[in-house]
């Protein structure tokens, strides 16, 4: 599994790319069928805005956004947002396959 994490319109420190990485690893503990996972910060005048991309096993994408002032905020609620899409897909995978409890 890849995380690549880069910016526009500005730069990253290295602890800030590290925390980053850190941040987006987590992502596995939802889902181990992540084979790649982008976040791109673009700094903006005020805000920064946060993109995580989470690429899993045949050709599914879960995308997350989102802007605040602080950076680690917006990574925070873009993950979260990743997150909630990768919990979702997976509630979805288990249904269909079946699990023996009927409604």
């Amino acid at each position: 599994m890849q995380v690549k994490v880069s910016a526009r319109h500005g730069q990253l420190t290295v602890e800030e790319q590290a925390q980053l990485t850190e941040k987006a690893n987590k992502l596995l503990h939802f889902f181990d069928r992540l084979t790649m996972i982008d976040v791109t910060v673009d700094f903006q005048k005020l805000d920064k805005k946060v993109e995580v991309i989470a690429t899993a096993e045949h050709k599914h994408e879960f995308v997350g956004h989102a802007q605040a002032t602080d950076l680690m905020a917006a990574a925070n609620a873009a993950i979260d947002k990743t997150a909630q899409q990768i919990k979702h897909y997976k509630e979805k995978l288990q249904d269909k396959r079946g699990n023996g409890h009927g409604q």
